[in-house]
């Protein structure tokens, strides 16, 4: 069957758009499309405007590998800096053009007897909704999309400005207002101290928070021109400055583990602590001196955050929680009532509820949640966190168990991709778009490869969960804190990758073959990589070879109608027997 498009991606983020990128560098394939909720490129990247959002990861390695950046203006980048390097890749490889902008998947389903999927697009303008044929599936919607949402009683009596750090109310004029702000991660001690200092800063600020964070020193100088230069001139200088990083990085998961880790954690809580003491005021010590393993949860890089817990107009509420919101604000446990024009929600995200709201739905009508409900005890699982069971030529970036603790995410993406092209180079070479490189004369129809589909195992998918399972119960994110990787249900670990990234690395250039299957989408026979394999090859190059040498009509007639009388079974034979 035809179908709209050879590769549909869903969202234009940093793992889509890389992938959209590799499909034009490894195989020339132009025919794909990305849905794209929002309207521009960057995800997560486009999505956080609050103030003073950034990366606490150095940008000469929070990029990709393929599109290395001198310019970036310092070492740890703000988000208009990161949005825009993402926009110029994708200018750079006219991936724009291919973009659905104010779009969204409602659901796709496998059509198990025309092997394609059909994805139901809703334009959240228009209202209208269409129906796209792909070859290919890839969702690359990212872990970190679905703001969680408010679940404290009364939230929907409060009368002033109520809003997610993820979704921030940019009408909102903070001078001289009261702000109650709920949580203490990476968002809310990036947003707090700008809101508290300057001539535009709140009346006050209370912060209420959980469990302490793991707060480090963050140093982010400015690079000078000449250093700008060097990464632009000298041979090598970008890669190896990311290979510094990398290993810089790298080394700490040594520490994640349980036991062995010990000592390396110990070490890290004290620097923690005596930064703390010498930073912060005495009265939140014991806030924020967490007494959960560190590594537990992620760190955080301090950016002012604690230097702004010393000014008049910031209050950290650690001990007595919010039980309802009012309409004036919030009154917690011991009954104190907190006013506030504004209320913001740094409380995370959904990370449970993977992929959610599509709907997709494999082969035998079966769907993607439905299966993960069923076969995984309700958690998202995914072989090497991007393939699933009864879902043909469909792939997940930023799937289960793909997260790092210590690491730049596009380093993990891009594993993702590289293990995703190897496994379809198959099916992407059986497209039309990839044939219409090579010469016709070269590829009669009797030698182009069938279209096929790729899955994993199913006995495959479940010795890789089993192993994931298993070795995150060894690492410090099982060690007891509440994190966002545990779901609290069944106990397992469906966001955290339990081994070194260079291993994850290997593991996308080495995959195993057997652990998934081919199969001709004409007959529904399985694909294997054997004698006939490689004796497709020969006959292609002995078509090669007999085309130049005795004329274009022996190689497109004569050949075909010689091969057609062949019988592998008697060379086969012949081979074994030694006669040949």
């Amino acid at each position: 069957m035809s179908f709209d498009t050879e590769v549909l991606i869903i969202g234009a983020g940093m793992s889509g758009l890389g992938l959209a990128v590799q499909l034009i560098r490894q195989f020339g394939v132009r025919n794909f499309e990305l849905i794209e909720k929002s309207e521009d490129v960057g995800g997560t990247w486009l999505a956080n405007t609050y103030p003073g959002c950034g990366c606490d990861v150095a940008s000469h390695f929070y990029s990709y590998s393929f599109a290395l950046n001198p310019n970036w203006t310092r070492k740890y980048s703000m988000q208009p800096e990161i949005q825009a390097y993402f926009r110029s890749v994708a200018e750079q490889y006219r991936i724009v053009e291919n973009i659905w902008f104010h779009s969204i998947v409602e659901k796709a389903e496998w059509d198990d007897v025309r092997k394609v999927w059909m994805v139901t697009v809703l334009d959240v303008k228009s209202k209208s909704r269409s129906v796209r044929r792909a070859k290919v599936l890839v969702s690359a919607v990212g872990a970190l999309s679905v703001p969680k949402k408010c679940d404290v009683e009364g939230r929907d009596q409060f009368k002033g400005r109520m809003f997610h750090s993820a979704e921030w109310d940019h009408g909102f004029e903070w001078k001289g207002k009261d702000v109650i702000v709920l949580g203490n991660g990476c968002s809310a001690t990036q947003f707090l101290p700008i809101m508290a200092n300057g001539p535009g800063a709140v009346k006050k600020i209370t912060q209420f928070s959980r469990q302490a964070q793991y707060l480090s020193e963050r140093e982010n100088p400015y690079y000078s021109p000449a250093f700008k230069a060097a990464m632009r001139y000298v041979p090598l200088a970008m890669r190896l400055y990311r290979a510094t990083l990398y290993w810089q990085m790298e080394r700490d998961y040594s520490g994640f583990d349980i036991e062995g880790g010990k000592q390396i954690r110990e070490e890290l809580k004290r620097e923690n602590e005596a930064y703390v003491k010498r930073v912060a005021p005495m009265k939140y010590w014991d806030a924020l001196i967490p007494k959960t393993e560190i590594g537990c949860k992620r760190k955080v890089l301090d950016t002012d955050y604690l230097a702004s817990l010393h000014k008049e107009n910031v209050e950290l509420v650690p001990d007595d929680p919010i039980e309802t919101i009012t309409e004036k604000g919030v009154r917690t446990r011991s009954g104190r009532e907190v006013d506030a024009d504004a209320i913001v929600l740094a409380i995370g995200f959904a990370t449970q509820q993977m992929l959610f709201p599509m709907e997709i739905v494999g082969c035998g009508g079966i769907s993607l949640n439905k299966y993960w409900d069923t076969e995984t005890q309700s958690v998202a699982q995914a072989y090497f966190g991007t393939c699933v069971p009864s879902f043909p030529n469909f792939f997940i970036m930023m799937g289960p168990n793909t997260v790092t603790g210590h690491l730049s995410v596009i380093y993990t993406v891009e594993c993702q991709i590289n293990f995703t092209l190897r496994l379809l180079a198959p099916v992407l070479r059986s497209l039309a778009s990839y044939r219409s490189h090579l010469l016709p004369s070269l590829t009669p129809p009797f030698l182009r490869p069938a279209p096929t589909t790729v899955e994993v195992r199913y006995d495959a998918a479940v010795r890789d969960t089993e192993w994931t399972q298993r070795e995150a119960k060894k690492l410090v994110w099982s060690s007891g804190c509440i994190n966002w990787a545990i779901d609290e249900k069944s106990g397992m670990n469906n966001m955290m990758y339990p081994d070194w990234q260079y291993w994850y690395w290997l593991r996308s250039i080495f995959w195993k073959r057997r652990d998934f299957e081919y199969r001709d989408e004409r007959t529904g026979e399985e694909v294997r990589g054997s004698v006939a394999g490689k004796l497709a090859v020969l006959i292609a190059t002995g078509a090669l070879v007999g085309g130049m040498l005795m004329g274009r009509d022996w190689a497109v007639d004569e050949l075909p109608r010689r091969l057609r009388d062949f019988d592998p079974k008697i060379l086969i034979r012949s081979i074994s027997s030694g006669r040949v």
